[in-house]
């Protein structure tokens, strides 16, 4: 919670050239941490608000209850309409003075207009004889006009009502001193409305320069901001600004609020579900809090259609998960069939040793005149015997590799099953989307493969650079054994020429181990069709030692 408040207060007192260098992901992760925490500012809203009760409840004065209830209907204006109409006419009963009756009238009529009650609303206007009015209520006379076809027009679409809404905006500017936030807020919207954009963001830059974040205009300041890169394309921009809105409004417990909507319609234009998903349903929930009636049907349609795409991406990530844990099971299965095999293939090995251990026996007692071939004899055993003691030797680093990538899957899909049980889909998705586990694993693949077939043929590098060109040498990087073009011709050595076999095992495409082939051969010292028969030859088994990883 503290690294919430920090993090935004940082955000909200930068200057306007700081928050223009903002990425819009890092406003979008505070914004994120905010809504985490939009319980304990709801919390803070609630103990203000029972604290304004209390006081209502031991006031007995004509004048204290006006003022309390004015002061609650005016806290829960943006929080709670039914409550902020409750206490509204709460404070019309006990209102002593004209002025007051006509004050809380006026604000009966944004009440009643926010939650559709349309009739009431214009039955109040009706009865309000603007000539009669204070010079001082003017401006929320005409507010009050204007944000009552506002919402007609939001209800019912039809423009001219939209046209009505500009003209009461238009009376509402005249009414204003030019020098007040206020006004420069309906010149900023009418600007933008009339497509002059440039003024529309120029006056809205210096606003943001002077503005307090704590101040009551800030979120919509900023969002006018967001709507107008909006509307300009700026995508990245607009996100900013709607973002810093949002956590305005969400800081200040305001469930009236249409940034976060827009931050969601954003994010659906941009591929990013899960955050649309979240950021449309804070908002239908703080709405249908609120009880903005022409909010609550927008949005129910707009959640209705993100979450039927959630619903679908999360399906098909499930089936993904399925899937990886099907293979996961093939590969142990298959893991364990191999090691049967060679273990079945040790004792074929075995049997073969000491068939061989027979003949050598028989051999020593012939002739002198077959000594020849019995050397000869000895020394294929001899390389029989150094053959299986290299297979002993690799099949136990074998048996421990399998052991290790075993106990790897286990872990993983531990972790995976941990996640998706603590609902951390952000984390579960993010890992599922993550390669670094695949690419860790192929380097040390390929660590293991260098170290064993250097300790196979330790003079395997120096041999090949014999067979090229003097100029045209291939030397291993820094910290490297082998680099891609001796792997290549390592894998030659082995017996592997198969280039489908070779681009499978080095993870790259047909067509680049078929150029690394062709271009060795072009450099080749020897002749080109010769040379990859000079590969299989180079170097002989090493001297019985173990190898060091």
């Amino acid at each position: 919670m503290r690294q919430t408040i920090f993090l935004f207060f940082i955000l909200l007192t930068s200057s306007t050239s700081t928050l223009a260098s903002t990425s819009a992901e890092a406003i979008l992760d505070s914004l994120d941490q905010t809504i985490a925490a939009k319980q304990e500012f709801e919390q803070q809203k609630e103990e203000e608000l029972s604290l304004l009760k209390e006081w209502l409840q031991e006031s007995s004065a004509q004048q204290g209850i006006y003022d309390l209830s004015t002061r609650l209907y005016e806290a829960y204006r943006k929080y709670q309409i039914d409550s902020a109409i409750v206490y509204a006419e709460k404070a019309l009963k006990s209102a002593n003075t004209p002025k007051n009756v006509k004050n809380t009238q006026l604000q009966l009529v944004i009440l009643y207009s926010s939650t559709g009650m349309f009739r009431e609303a214009e039955t109040i206007l009706r009865s309000i004889n603007k000539n009669s009015l204070p010079e001082s209520l003017l401006p929320d006379y005409y507010y009050a006009w204007r944000l009552f076809f506002n919402y007609y027009a939001a209800n019912v679409r039809l423009p001219e009502y939209n046209q009505k809404t500009r003209i009461y905006r238009d009376s509402l500017m005249q009414a204003l001193n030019p020098a007040s936030m206020f006004f420069r807020i309906n010149q900023a919207e009418s600007l933008i409305e009339g497509g002059d954009t440039q003024s529309a963001n120029q006056l809205l830059t210096n606003m943001l320069r002077e503005i307090n974040p704590e101040n009551e205009n800030y979120a919509m300041v900023t969002f006018l901001k967001g709507l107008l890169h909006e509307i300009t394309g700026e995508a990245e921009k607009s996100q900013r600004f709607f973002a810093l809105s949002a956590i305005n409004d969400i800081r200040k417990s305001t469930k009236d609020n249409s940034s976060i909507q827009h931050l969601a319609a954003l994010a659906y234009e941009q591929g990013n579900i899960e955050r649309a998903f979240q950021y449309s349903q804070v908002a239908l929930n703080d709405a249908l809090f609120c009880n903005v009636q022409f909010r609550t049907y927008y949005l129910t349609q707009f959640f209705t259609f993100i979450n039927a795409n959630y619903k679908e991406k999360i399906e098909h990530q499930k089936s993904q998960l399925w899937l990886f844990l099907s293979l996961i099971s093939l590969l142990s299965l298959f893991l364990i069939v191999a090691v049967i095999y060679v273990y079945k293939q040790m004792d074929k090995v075995s049997r073969i040793r000491s068939e061989l251990d027979e003949m050598n026996k028989e051999l020593i007692r012939l002739n002198s005149d077959i000594s020849r071939k019995n050397e000869q004899l000895n020394d294929r055993n001899a390389l029989l015997i150094d053959s299986n003691q290299i297979k002993e030797e690799y099949i136990a680093h074998f048996f421990d590799l399998c052991s290790t990538y075993i106990n790897k899957l286990e872990n993983y899909r531990k972790t995976l099953n941990k996640k998706a049980v603590n609902g951390e889909h952000q984390e579960l998705f993010k890992m599922l989307k993550s390669t670094s586990l695949i690419e860790t694993e192929v380097e040390e693949l390929y660590h293991h493969f260098d170290t064993i077939f250097l300790n196979l043929y330790p003079t395997f590098v120096d041999e090949f650079n014999a067979l090229l060109s003097d100029e045209e040498t291939s030397e291993p990087r820094s910290g490297e054994k082998l680099n891609t073009e001796l792997r290549i011709f390592a894998l030659v050595r082995l017996g592997i020429t198969d280039s489908v076999k070779i681009a499978s095992f080095l993870r790259y495409s047909l067509s680049t181990i078929y150029n690394y082939r062709t271009r060795a051969r072009n450099r080749s010292a020897v002749p080109r069709e010769e040379f990859e028969e000079r590969v299989m030859k180079i170097g002989t088994l090493r001297s019985n030692k173990p190898v060091n990883f």
